[in-house]
């Protein structure tokens, strides 16, 4: 094998442990029944490979989930220009990367590379596609499934006030490459993308991961981050908490009491932000952690280890 092909299969290699190394966020079998977890394990590593055997000999290094709800991050030459389809991607001055795929993403995404120099570069990535739950939740009170006039317009305005946050510029920080830890322990009560229906009517999809909790249990940040919005009574979310990892990757706690966080601090791993509550739109006291990378929602249950919950296994 020549120098320059051995120099390709060495970097698909390296790529290969990259996509599937330990420090990569890992996929919990409780989020999954059935076979559906070996199913789309077996998606991703077809996806992956896919992704490898296009991949030049100045590879393009990727870490992450190839699907639907799945997080990636990737390094390139400094100063290139990033575009998954025709979104402009944040570069930092390192050449890191981040994008994300939501739950209704798309089989296939591209990826295009632009380099300092005018030499480009595309990839077409293969996304895994889920089977997603539908749950039943019964006996919430009604005026919390259809809001009157004026809980609407509180409804909006608490909406405008999120939205206000994750539509703002995102910063360089990198807090989001830290290993994350479980925010609260418990069992799960709630998943990623299944199809909620309240009270016997349709309602959106659930974009998060819920931990069943007694009420006043410690909810900790899973990640370092700054402290974007405090909100201790919005309609639907109730106690409401939103982190920022960098990148635009934001983490956001709901349905909460006593809140400890203040807005505009600084908060490490495993500091303790709140605690669990029934507040808003709840039919019991648990934490609904979810995750989004700028407007688009991701599986938390992809960013913490399964055994770091135990009760979660039971």
């Amino acid at each position: 094998m020549g120098g320059s092909a051995a120099r390709a299969a060495s970097a698909r290699q390296g790529a290969i442990r990259r996509l599937f190394s330990a420090a990569s966020p890992s996929i919990p079998t409780f989020a999954h029944k059935g076979g559906r977890g070996r199913a789309l394990g077996l998606s991703l590593l077809l996806a992956a490979l896919s992704l490898l055997l296009t991949t030049p000999a100045h590879a393009i290094e990727l870490t992450g989930q190839l699907t639907q709800g799945g997080f990636v991050t990737g390094r390139t030459t400094p100063g290139a220009t990033v575009l998954l389809g025709d979104r402009a991607l944040m570069v930092g001055k390192d050449g890191l990367f981040v994008f994300g795929f939501g739950r209704d993403q798309a089989p296939t995404a591209q990826l295009t590379i632009i380099h300092s120099n005018g030499e480009s570069e595309q990839q077409m990535l293969d996304i895994a596609q889920r089977e997603f739950d539908i749950q039943r939740i019964n006996n919430m009170e009604q005026a919390k499934v259809t809001p009157n006039p004026a809980d609407l317009a509180r409804i909006k305005a608490d909406q405008e006030k999120i939205n206000e946050v994750r539509g703002g510029a995102p910063t360089e920080s990198q807090d989001f490459l830290v290993p994350f830890i479980w925010p609260a322990q418990g069992p799960i009560s709630g998943v990623y993308g299944s199809q909620r229906i309240l009270n016997g009517e349709p309602r959106a999809p659930h974009y998060g991961l819920d931990i069943a909790a007694p009420e006043g249990s410690p909810v900790v940040a899973p990640a370092p981050g700054w402290v974007r919005l405090v909100a201790s009574d919005f309609f639907l979310t109730g106690g409401t908490i939103i982190i920022d990892h960098g990148f635009g990757v934001q983490s956001a706690f709901i349905h909460m009491k006593a809140l400890q966080a203040k807005i505009g601090t600084y908060v490490r791993q495993g500091e303790v932000i709140g605690h669990v509550g029934q507040t808003g739109r709840a039919t019991g006291p648990h934490l609904h952690w979810g995750m989004t990378w700028l407007d688009v929602r991701l599986d938390p249950a992809f960013w913490v280890p399964a055994d770091g919950n135990l009760a979660a296994q039971n």
